[in-house]
Order: structure tokens, then C-alpha cells, then sequence
């Protein structure tokens, strides 16, 4: 009966009990690291924390030491130092065996081979007694190849052991899994480290190679039929050899044709052509880099063969009597190719030379085919049609989105609310027109011209604008280059042509001759004369200078009355000073008219006595409309 070591009693059920004390049973830790080095650390307790008796000795040495005489000379011996502890998986890191072997794979269902040999690599690690096999791969084998066997320990038999490393020679027959591997050689490191530990290798052996693998290495029989011409020598002399050729296709007697230019390759290795495409930048076509694939292009076809579907079936020689050869690319004449009819005018200077040896063709000049460009045609503009300005107008040539002509800004702050107003007469044969009288108003910060005619009672004519905001041209001024009325054509007697009628300055106001001293180099000495002497000549002040009308007329006499009574009732009255300014700030046509809103809001403004029965008769008289109130007639009463 068996018997516990420790306690002596026997060892049955019962009779054995755990020691709770001992509750870690790990393995003692054989590394540490001592000021950043790895150090080997002797295990000094066990499996369960007993004590190891790491200095306990042998039988053998306890009988060596006793029946040793120490020599007294030298004294006591000293003790030799326990050898270092180093793991097995320190010890074989990275040490694997490597045997080269091969196993034999029946196929069954194949009329060529039989059976088939695949070579593989078997590795055996030492650090961990695995082992695993792979198998090389063979690009387009059509085999599942790689690691066949992963990594693991191996059984040998059923008693459940495993291969070790003195199980492996070369020469010898291994069978993992069902599979009999037969090891043929191995490494130099294997074979090293097996001499090393006293194992007598065998001589190695030749690999087996595949039958079939072998049979498809030998090349294939080849049958070649003689015929009179040898494209092989022809392929092996002018390999690389293209004749390029510069070509042209004039298609502008056509519809919506166009002159297109192509590069015409024929290769000598085989006498087929390709025509490419020459694309230039932005020239609206998509970059495809071929007009015709290389091919060869027939010449002459059989009379039999007009009818061949060529377009689904490919030409053959029964076909064709003629091919292109390039004797047919000529520099300076014309080729029909496919229906198309190139021009070939330049080749390169491999092209030149070809022909010079070949042909003994020596003058291949470049044929000039640009086409001179027709002459810049001069933009004309229409003739004006009088609508709008002419620049506005022009805007409409130069650019599919019109922009407005540019406007001289520094002009219109500096002349901004300067106004320049004349008196003119309507020069027409008709005598109906000949007492028309009109206001000009020219406006310095865009040179506009905008025309009033103060309206006259029982007339049969209405007043008010005649002419809007615009630029009048001189008459004969080229439609390219207008000229406009500018301040220094306006004077006592200037003809001012306007859309066809003619006007005759008669007057103007003093802030004309103000203007015209400020600026006298913009006028001649004779205009600013005139000017002069004609506002010297007036005593009293003429009515066309306050813009109105001075046909003698009931009305207008009944008018000059009242306004003649108001000056003197009004001698004194504290709102004369500044009235025609305020009106003239808010009538920005210069039309002589106000809104009656603004109106009354203007004489509030300024104190006028609007309640006055003289006032209002006065304001009754000058209304134009409903709505509309002559301003120039009301503000002369209060003037002097």
C-alpha cells in the first residue's frame, strides 16, 4: 500500500488531506531587472512554497568529498559558484530546424498524371517542441498552398507522444495526420545543432519533382508552314521602325466641315497604319487620341468584294488585291484612306532617310499648307437710332451682358446742384412755333440737357417738359465718336440743334456769366462778350431771364398787376430773402413747377402769408393743373 510521504499514513481516500497553508503554486520567477539589466535570478522555493535545497549533493559528490584530501598548503578550497539558471525559451529564442520533404498525393480523376508530388518545408521550434509545415507557393497552380500544417506539437503515436527534435534525420519517412512525409534535407543550422548533441545524420537525398510539372517545362512542338515571304525577318529587321508621316483633311467644302490636321504612322515590322488625332489646347473637341486603329489598310479591292460587309466582317488577302506599302505615302500628294482623303504634307527625318536608301527618293520638301489668315474685320457700329445715349448704346456691340459706360465720379461731386439755364426761341418755319419760347437747363455734372417751356394761357399749346434728362450730339458728329453740346457752344446767339429742331438762345441768368468769368478759358472772347453785353443792356431785368412769358394777354396783364401790388404790400416782409433758392432745391428738372404738397410746406417753411386774399389769388393764378404750381410767377412778387 501506498503511503504518504509526509505524514505516513496511507494513501487512500481519507486518509489524505490538504495543506491549507500553501495557496500559491506557481512557478518561481527566473528574471528580473536590476538598474535597467536583465539579471538571471536563481528559484529558491518551488511549486507550492516549499523550499528548494538548491546546495543539497549527491550521493555520488558527498562520497568524492569524503575520500578527498584537502592539501594544508594552500588551505581550504573554495567553493565554485552555482552555474547560471537560464529557461528554455531563452535559451532556443528564434532557433528553429528546417528540413526540406515532400509527400506523394494520388489523383484519381485525371488522364494526364496519376499522381502528383508537392514539395513542402517542415520547421521544428525549440524554445516549445512545435512543429509546422508549410508549403511554397506556385503562382497559377490552382492547389490551395501555404501552411498546411499549423503551428503545434505534434503526436508520433497513439500513446499520445510527441515528435522531438532526436526524432528528426534526413533520409527518414514521418507521418503527420495520415500524411507520410519524406525528409530529404536540411539546413546548416539544423544540421550543426543535430552534429552538436551527437546525433549521426544520414546523407541527404534528392528532391522528387513533379512528372507533371516537368512535362509542361518541355517545349511545345511547333509546325510552320513555308510561305514566300518571311515576316519573322521582316518583324526581326524593322522592329520599332515607324515612318510618321504629317497629313491634313480638308473637309470644308462640306457642311459645317473644317481643316483637321493627323500624324499617319506605318510600321515596316508589319505594313499597317494608324492615323492619331492632333488636338490644340481649347480647341472645343474631346482629347480622343485616335482617328484609326492600327491596322492594314486595303488599297484595291477584289471586284467580287465591293459588296463585303466590312463594317462586320474582317478583311482578308481573298478580299484584297492591294495593300497600302509605303511606297504609297508620298510627301506633297494626297492618300484616300477609309473613304478619307489626307493630304501628306511633312514627314520626320527617319521618314526622309527611309526613303532616300529604299526608294532612292532624296527631295521630300515640307509643303507650306497654313492658310493665311483674312484681315481683321473693323468693328462698325450701327447707325445710331436715337434712342438712349450713344455709349449706352454702343455697350450693346462690345459684349453679349452690356455694362453701363463709365461715369466720371470726381465731374459729379465737383458740379453736383450746378445748373446753367438759358432762354432760347424755336427757329421753325411754321408760324404757329415762331412765340414758342423754351428753357435750357445744362447740367455740369453730366453734361445733360433737359428743355421746359413754361406754359402759356390760351395758347393751344401745353407747356412743361419738353426734352428730359439727356446728352444732345452735334449734328455731323460720326456716329464712333459723338461730340456733345458742352457749356462753351451755349451764348446770345448760338444755334442749338436738338434732335432736328433748331433753337436760338435769347437770354440767359446771371449765374451763367459767373460761371462763364469763373471759366473763361472754356469759352471764346466773342461768347463771353456777348454774354456781357447782354446782361449790361438789361434795365429793369428782362422777364425771359425769370423764364416766363411776356406775350401781352389779359391774363398775363391782370397777373403783372397783382404781382405789382403784392411787391409793394410785401416791401418789407422778412421772407423774401431766399425763396427762389428753396423752390429751385426741390424742382431737380428745373421745370419751373412744384407739387402744391411741397409748395405750402415751403411757404410755411419760410413764413409766407398764404392766408393773405392777395396771396391766394396769386397762387390761383400760377396753379398749372391740380397738382402742379408755377413757382417762377409766384417768387417775382417777392423780388424788387
Amino acid at each position: 500500500m501506498v503511503s504518504n510521504p509526509v505524514h505516513g499514513l496511507p494513501f487512500l481516500p481519507g486518509m489524505s488531506f490538504k495543506d491549507s497553508t500553501k495557496t500559491a503554486f506557481h512557478r518561481s520567477q527566473t528574471l528580473s531587472y536590476r538598474n535597467g539589466y536583465a539579471v538571471v535570478r536563481r528559484p529558491t522555493v518551488g511549486i507550492g512554497g516549499d523550499r528548494l535545497q538548491v546546495n543539497q549533493l549527491s550521493q555520488a559528490e558527498l562520497d568524492e568529498l569524503a575520500n578527498k584530501a584537502p592539501v594544508l598548503t594552500y588551505g581550504q578550497p573554495k567553493q565554485a559558484p552555482p552555474a547560471e539558471f537560464i529557461p528554455a525559451h531563452v535559451a532556443f529564442d528564434k532557433k528553429v530546424l528546417k528540413f526540406d520533404a515532400y509527400f506523394q498525393e494520388d489523383v484519381p480523376m485525371s488522364t494526364e498524371e496519376h499522381y502528383r508530388i508537392r514539395q513542402v518545408k517542415i520547421y521544428y521550434y525549440l524554445e516549445d517542441d512545435s512543429m509546422s509545415v508549410i508549403e511554397p507557393v506556385v503562382e497559377n497552380s490552382g492547389i490551395p498552398q501555404g501552411k498546411l500544417i499549423k503551428r503545434q506539437r505534434l503526436a508520433k503515436n497513439d500513446r499520445g507522444d510527441h515528435y522531438h527534435w532526436k526524432d528528426l534525420n534526413r533520409g527518414i519517412d514521418i507521418t503527420i495526420y495520415g500524411k507520410t512525409f519524406r525528409v530529404v534535407d536540411c539546413d546548416r543550422f539544423t544540421q550543426v545543432f543535430l552534429e552538436s548533441q551527437g546525433i549521426e545524420l544520414n546523407p541527404p537525398e534528392t528532391m522528387a519533382l513533379d512528372p507533371y510539372t516537368e512535362l509542361r517545362k518541355q517545349p511545345l512542338r511547333k509546325y510552320v508552314t513555308p510561305s514566300d515571304f518571311d515576316q519573322l525577318k521582316q518583324f526581326l529587321t524593322f522592329d520599332k521602325q515607324v515612318l510618321r508621316f504629317y497629313a491634313i483633311w480638308d473637309d470644308t467644302d462640306s457642311m459645317f466641315g473644317e481643316c483637321r490636321t493627323y500624324i499617319i504612322h506605318y510600321y515596316l515590322m508589319d505594313d499597317t497604319v494608324e492615323i492619331r488625332e492632333v488636338h490644340e489646347r481649347n480647341n472645343g473637341r474631346d482629347p480622343f487620341p485616335l482617328l484609326m486603329n492600327r491596322q492594314r489598310v486595303p488599297k484595291v479591292l477584289v471586284e467580287n468584294a465591293k459588296n463585303f460587309p466590312q463594317c462586320v466582317l474582317e478583311i482578308s488577302d481573298q478580299e484584297v488585291s492591294e495593300w497600302y506599302t509605303a511606297k504609297d505615302f508620298i510627301v506633297g500628294k494626297p492618300l484616300t484612306i477609309l473613304g478619307r482623303t489626307f493630304f501628306i504634307y511633312d514627314c520626320d527625318p527617319f521618314t526622309r532617310q527611309y526613303y532616300r536608301e529604299k526608294f532612292g527618293i532624296s527631295d521630300l520638301p515640307r509643303v507650306d499648307v497654313s492658310k493665311k489668315e483674312p484681315p481683321p474685320v473693323k468693328q462698325e457700329l450701327p447707325p445710331y437710332n436715337g434712342y438712349g445715349l450713344v455709349e449706352d448704346s454702343a455697350q450693346n456691340c462690345f459684349a453679349l451682358i452690356p455694362k453701363p459706360p463709365r461715369k466720371d465720379v470726381i465731374k459729379m461731386l465737383v458740379n453736383d446742384n450746378k445748373v446753367l439755364r438759358y432762354f432760347a426761341a424755336l427757329e421753325s418755319p411754321i408760324p404757329e412755333d415762331k412765340d414758342r419760347r423754351f428753357v435750357f437747363s445744362y447740367f455740369l455734372a453730366t453734361d445733360m440737357i433737359s428743355i421746359f417751356e413754361p406754359p402759356v394761357r390760351n395758347s393751344g399749346i401745353i407747356g412743361g417738359k419738353y426734352l428730359g434728362r439727356t446728352k444732345v450730339v452735334k449734328p455731323y458728329s460720326l456716329v464712333e465718336n459723338p461730340v456733345y453740346y458742352s457749356p462753351s457752344d451755349f451764348f446770345i446767339g448760338a444755334v442749338i440743334e436738338v434732335f432736328g429742331h433748331r433753337f436760338v438762345i435769347l437770354d440767359t441768368d446771371d449765374y451763367v456769366l459767373k460761371y462763364m468769368e469763373s471759366n473763361a478759358a472754356q469759352y471764346s472772347p466773342e461768347a463771353l462778350l456777348s454774354v456781357q453785353n447782354h446782361v449790361r443792356k438789361r434795365e429793369p431785368p428782362a422777364p425771359e431771364l425769370e423764364n416766363k412769358q411776356t406775350e401781352v394777354d389779359p391774363g398775363v396783364q391782370e397777373l403783372e398787376a397783382l404781382i405789382d401790388t403784392i411787391q409793394k404790400q410785401l416791401k418789407d416782409h422778412p421772407c423774401k430773402d431766399g425763396i427762389r433758392e428753396a423752390f429751385q432745391v426741390y424742382d431737380k428738372e428745373a421745370s419751373g413747377y412744384v407739387d402744391k404738397e411741397m409748395f405750402f410746406k415751403i411757404c410755411d417753411s419760410l413764413n409766407v402769408p398764404v392766408d393773405d386774399s392777395l396771396i391766394k389769388e396769386l397762387i390761383r393764378m400760377c396753379s398749372h393743373g391740380e397738382d402742379k404750381i408755377d413757382y417762377y410767377n409766384f417768387v417775382r412778387a417777392f423780388s424788387n
